[in-house]
């Protein structure tokens, strides 16, 4: 069997699994806390209905069965063919049509899955990692608070992971829409594309990609001013938009509906809630709200949890379910996290105690107080072999485990702290860590 790793596709040590786990842990906690139900939905969704999102072609994995491979040479695509789903809101949009009959709207729920994507492996990025997700899905209507409590949720729960304030930036596509028509602009996704690589380019390479699509100075000149405003009250906020002189009557929607969800969550989260009209969100589903969340001192990450409000993704022809949702890279975040120090990798080992053995004839004592631990809920782990106390001693503490219990030759038990070196008499029916 090969032990070549393959690109894109990790494979955590105990300790650093043990990390995210206790990351999607409190994650759960949070979604839970606010109301969210959780759901598990399948892997594979037809390829039609992937590629139907945008500019994916390229990101996913197609599933084929082996025989089918062997009897047919190439991959060829057909109306049936299957594809490993490259985030969570595809499935979450066939999940809520299929079970639209039994479900509650508000539909609230998180899910914390594996995703694949076919793109270039590098530092944070990989072919298959985990994403959670939280959406609140309307039917027919999805009123404008939920845009806010969906922020509020992620926001307590990255303030749940001791990583220190985040920042989150919001946008409203309304408004966006309506700046660029007020502006004379026809063409209003190439103007997002543009305007999405603000932090990237800079504000010349934006002018120069807008010019390249035939806008006129004046033109550029509104939107850069666009992009360069970032403000943390709807009072600034209406202000800064107000000096762009543009007709007030396709802005106005926008301009209400971002003042609102940036006044509520400023008095919810202060100073961690900024307008930033540069945010534009590439996918061309978003409708409302859009939101990227950084880190202070760690921009260079990038967004840890984005998103935004849809209105049109999820629709069988007569009824309309729109939704608000945001997404954290789990994974990824992780994985950041790790590399730059922010969070230390967990134990190898959940156990909260290791049993030493004194020699091989009286194993079953050991084994038999660890039995009594975990019948009171405290993990523990007996010794592997009856060395040296010294070195069982060492072997718990290059696993993680904090406790080493003894077993006297005359029956009486005790526990030893191995980082403060304390040693107290123990009974294995009452002791706790």
């Amino acid at each position: 069997m090969s032990k070549k790793s393959i690109s894109g596709f990790p494979e955590l040590l105990p300790a650093e699994r043990a990390t995210e786990a206790l990351v999607e842990d409190r994650l759960r906690a949070v979604f839970e806390l606010h109301g969210f139900a959780g759901i598990q939905t399948r892997s594979v969704e037809p390829l039609i209905a992937l590629e139907a999102k945008g500019e994916t072609s390229k990101e996913v994995y197609v599933l084929q069965r082996l025989q089918s491979a062997r009897a047919g040479g190439p991959i060829a695509l057909r109306s049936d063919t299957l594809g490993l789903h490259f985030d969570l809101t595809v499935p979450l949009a066939r999940y809520v049509l299929a079970n639209s009959n039994s479900l509650t709207f508000p539909f609230k729920r998180y899910q914390i899955q594996k995703v694949w994507r076919g793109e270039r492996p590098q530092e944070g990025r990989f072919r298959e990692f985990t994403q959670a997700d939280i959406d609140i899905v309307g039917q027919g209507d999805l009123a404008l608070h939920h845009e806010i409590e969906a922020a509020e949720v992620m926001l307590d729960a990255l303030g749940s992971l001791d990583i220190g304030p985040v920042l989150m930036e919001i946008n409203n596509r309304h408004l966006l829409q309506g700046i660029v028509e007020s502006a004379g602009i026809s063409d209003f996704e190439g103007t997002l594309r543009a305007l999405d690589k603000f932090d990237k380019i800079g504000a010349e390479g934006v002018a120069r990609e807008l010019g390249e699509m035939g806008l006129n100075p004046a033109q550029i000149n509104v939107l850069i001013k666009t992009a360069e405003i970032s403000v943390q009250t709807g009072r600034e906020l209406r202000e800064r938009v107000g000096e762009l002189n543009l007709d007030q009557a396709p802005i106005e929607r926008g301009l209400e509906e971002l003042s609102e969800v940036l006044d509520h969550l400023q008095d919810y989260a202060p100073g961690q809630v900024r307008a930033s009209l540069r945010i534009a969100r590439g996918l061309d589903y978003y409708t409302g709200t859009v939101y990227e969340t950084v880190i202070p001192g760690y921009e260079g990450f990038g967004s840890v949890c984005s998103g935004g409000r849809y209105d049109q993704l999820v629709s069988d022809g007569r009824r309309t379910f729109p939704g608000v949702g945001l997404s954290i890279g789990v994974s990824r975040l992780v994985a950041l996290l790790l590399s730059q120090g922010i969070l230390q990798p967990g134990p190898a080992s959940p156990a909260q105690v290791l049993v030493a053995v004194s020699d091989e004839g009286a194993r079953d004592q050991s084994v038999s107080v660890a039995r009594d631990l975990r019948r009171r809920g405290i993990s523990a782990e007996v010794s592997p072999n009856a060395q040296k106390f010294g070195k069982q001693i060492r072997f718990a503490d290059r696993r993680g485990i904090r406790n080493v219990w003894f077993i006297a030759e005359d029956g009486s038990h005790s526990v030893k702290d191995i980082v403060s070196g304390e040693q107290v008499d123990a009974d294995p029916k009452t002791w706790v860590p």
